[in-house]
């Protein structure tokens, strides 16, 4: 059997990046683990994160993965490190990917950032953007609703334009020309922000760099058998399902429920 890709976000938001990769290499098995049980990541402490996302880590080393894919900002921000430690197959976090096509995509090098608390503090994205490009001018919100909206499955909510305005106006005199979303979450919410962006900025998507990125290192099989994919959660596979639906189109199955503790011992 082949080995797959081991995707793991804080929650049903890494599924963007699931959704990417399948559409650029669907003959690929995939395993995807979503931790709903202590999502969201974004206000925890570095600590914390880092432990999270080795504990996520681990059990999907145990399905004989062949490359991690971290889909979560906050965890590739923080964790990447520690992670790469674990194992010698490749991990593929979102920062430098989301990095280097924001720096491919601005025309007058004003880029903003919006992110977890986590990710923001951090300034991963900062520092990647600027390695690439040290002209470039950064502006970074915080935007610790918008994973908790998405997770609610408030996507078209009016609680969410709130919410999102109130964030956004942070950027209104930064003549940005390019807004990178930092979070596998933020995706879902694309279509509102690119609204309130007043359709003038270019919107970074992290599932589509990823899925860029992987092309360099995988190549994409001729075969026409789809791939096997499996899909893992820590809590309420019921709301996972129904959001899942929504971002794939269909109700992604099997969905089983993994106490991660318990894991390491199957």
């Amino acid at each position: 059997m082949k080995q797959p890709i081991g995707i793991f976000d804080s929650g049903v938001g890494g599924l963007t990046v699931y959704k990417a990769i399948k559409r650029a290499f669907p003959a690929e098995n995939i395993i995807y683990f979503g931790d709903t049980a202590r999502v969201p990541y974004g206000p925890k402490s570095e600590n914390t994160i880092i432990e999270y996302s080795i504990q996520n880590a681990r059990f999907l080393l145990q399905k004989d993965i062949k490359i991690l894919v971290v889909a979560c900002n906050t965890s590739s921000a923080v964790a990447l490190q520690e992670l790469e430690k674990l194992t010698d197959i490749p991990i593929i976090g979102v920062i430098k990917p989301g990095a280097k096509l924001a720096a491919d995509s601005t025309h007058n090098n004003h880029i903003g950032i919006i992110g977890t608390e986590g990710t923001i503090r951090s300034e991963a994205y900062n520092k990647a953007i600027k390695a690439i490009l040290p002209e470039a001018e950064i502006f970074s919100c915080a935007c610790p609703l918008f994973v908790p909206l998405v997770e609610e499955g408030w996507l078209n909510h009016p609680v969410s334009r709130m919410v999102a305005e109130e964030y956004l106006n942070f950027f209104k005199d930064k003549e940005i020309d390019t807004l990178v979303l930092g979070c596998t979450h933020y995706p879902l919410l694309k279509s509102l922000i690119d609204e309130i962006m007043e359709h003038k900025v270019k919107l970074i998507d992290s599932a589509d760099a990823i899925a860029l990125h992987l092309k360099t290192l995988l190549p994409v099989e001729s075969s026409t058998e789809p791939g096997m994919d499996r899909f893992y959660v820590s809590d309420n596979e019921a709301k996972f399902s129904q959001i899942a639906e929504y971002i794939l189109g269909v109700q992604p199955t099997p969905i089983k429920r993994v106490r991660l503790y318990e894991s390491w011992f199957e």
